[in-house]
């Protein structure tokens, strides 16, 4: 089994492009979608969440009221790592799962879509790792448009993560996003043809006890 990290900054297009490589054969396991499983009504997370940030956070059902959550930690460096260190605990240990469950099923290759892997130092847990990146100013629009996001928010979001240039110097492949659809599709083929083709290293026998 091939097992590749697939990331970007906010608004790059990471969702799509792993949809797209889904419909090529991909199994995708996708930290966003864990994450909103893992807060949850009921969860352990959120409990920590309300605990810490009080009910202003949750909406009248006692879900999570994610844009409230938002506008505290992207004013605040600490009360995002505080967030990150209750929620990324329980995505990691679920998308551990769902590795170990693919590779019992025998999935050919697995991308995990992880929009912080450089951040979290997550690169060495993949065979290769592959950005998806589109110009700043694109993102910017793209969230102001689609999330309905004021733009000074929407800067703060942008600046919270590590600069695009930095991932593209360490990722093994990337994938450009600055065109149309069209455009990112023949992206995404050129790059499932070297997933495709992607040697995995083998195991160093002499160092396994």
């Amino acid at each position: 089994m091939r097992l590749f990290g697939l990331t970007g900054n906010i608004a790059s297009g990471k969702s799509t492009v792993a949809d797209m490589l889904a419909l090529r054969g991909a199994t995708i396991i996708d930290a966003d979608v864990l994450s909103r499983e893992v807060v949850e009504p009921g969860t352990p997370a959120l409990e920590a969440i309300a605990y810490r940030w009080g009910t202003s956070v949750l909406d009248e059902n006692g879900a999570l009221d994610r844009a409230a959550l938002r506008r505290i930690v992207f004013q605040n460096e600490n009360e995002l790592g505080v967030l990150n260190d209750i929620v990324h605990p329980e995505v990691i240990r679920r998308r551990t799962a769902e590795v170990e469950a693919a590779r019992e099923r025998g999935e050919t290759i697995v991308v995990c879509v992880i929009p912080l892997l450089f951040e979290k130092r997550f690169t060495d847990q993949f065979d290769a790792i592959i950005l998806v990146d589109a110009p700043r100013s694109m993102r910017l629009e793209r969230i102001v448009r689609d999330r309905k996001i004021a733009e000074t928010e929407a800067m703060k979001m942008i600046a919270a993560q590590m600069p695009a240039d930095l991932k593209r110097a360490r990722a093994d492949y990337v994938v450009e996003n600055a065109g149309s659809i069209e455009a990112l599709e023949m992206e995404v083929d050129r790059i499932w043809k070297l997933l495709l083709r992607h040697e995995v290293a083998p195991l160093d026998t002499a160092n396994v006890p």
